[in-house]
């Protein structure tokens, strides 16, 4: 179990690094390594990777926003609602949901493997987003933006990210990049202030008296993803972004892959 906890905190360093390079990608890389190589039961692992991406990504947004690269208005903008809606998916939709949903002969259907098959086709179509190109100009021109869509973008952001434990960096990055019209390097910036708040705010509708939380873990995990967003800050200098994001987004698919066929067949 020690092993086990040492090669889970030498991978959390991966996950600061990826939110430092890329924005998003935190909780696709955390909720699995603190399941499936940390023995974390999956329900607890999305509260703990709200915790720890949420801290990271302020960390990483602080980072951003000295380099004047995060639009504030935005962050306010997509916050609310998505605030809003993973608060409430915390504290009143996953927890209603019975550790049993389906059961026969041939195939039972428990909470856990609920979360991991739906966090699995997340992983996938979040790396569709990854692997497809999208161009910097979008987001320099003066097109209207669609405040209604936005809301209600807000909205499904925060209700899937609750019901995963992901900070959803995936899904706000293309969100800002195309409905908000903001430039890239400004979207990144942006959305790792967002998926902080949100997942602080959604890890806090997973504090109830039932919930026994292992703290030092979650701090511990924290810690080192920290020194990774550092790191993916300073390699995001070197390494040409859009390459990165190509090639995490084909592991990111095999990933979802694999935990589909885990839960589902073996």
């Amino acid at each position: 179990m020690q092993s086990s906890l040492i090669i889970g905190y030498i991978l959390a360093v991966f996950v600061g690094i990826t939110l430092g390079l890329i924005g998003s990608g935190g909780s696709i890389l955390s909720v699995p390594i603190l399941v499936y190589v940390m023995a974390v039961e999956p329900v607890l692992a999305t509260a703990y990777s709200l915790f720890v991406v949420g801290t990271t990504a302020l960390i990483g947004g602080i980072q951003k926003a000295k380099q004047k690269l995060v639009d504030f208005k935005k962050v306010v903008l997509f916050g609310l609602p998505t605030i809003l809606a993973v608060f409430l998916t915390r504290k009143l939709i996953v927890p209603t949901i019975p550790d049993i949903i389906f059961s026969a002969s041939w195939f039972t259907l428990s909470k856990s493997v609920l979360i991991m098959v739906v966090f699995a086709l997340v992983m996938i179509a979040a790396s569709v987003r990854m692997i497809k190109p999208v161009s910097e100009k979008i987001g320099d021109g003066d097109t209207v933006v669609n405040y209604i869509s936005i809301f209600f973008q807000g909205l499904f952001i925060g209700l899937v990210a609750g019901f995963v434990g992901a900070g959803g960096g995936f899904l706000i990055i293309p969100a800002l990049l195309f409905m908000a019209k903001t430039p890239m390097k400004i979207a990144v910036g942006t959305s790792l202030f967002i998926v902080s708040v949100q997942s602080l705010i959604g890890f806090l509708g997973d504090i109830r008296p039932e919930q026994n939380l292992d703290w030092n873990l979650m701090l511990t995990f924290s810690a080192f993803s920290i020194l990774g967003v550092f790191i993916g800050g300073f390699l995001s200098k070197k390494i040409e972004g859009a390459k990165l994001k190509k090639a995490f987004g084909w592991f990111v698919l095999a990933m979802g892959i694999y935990i589909i066929i885990k839960e589902l067949l073996i």
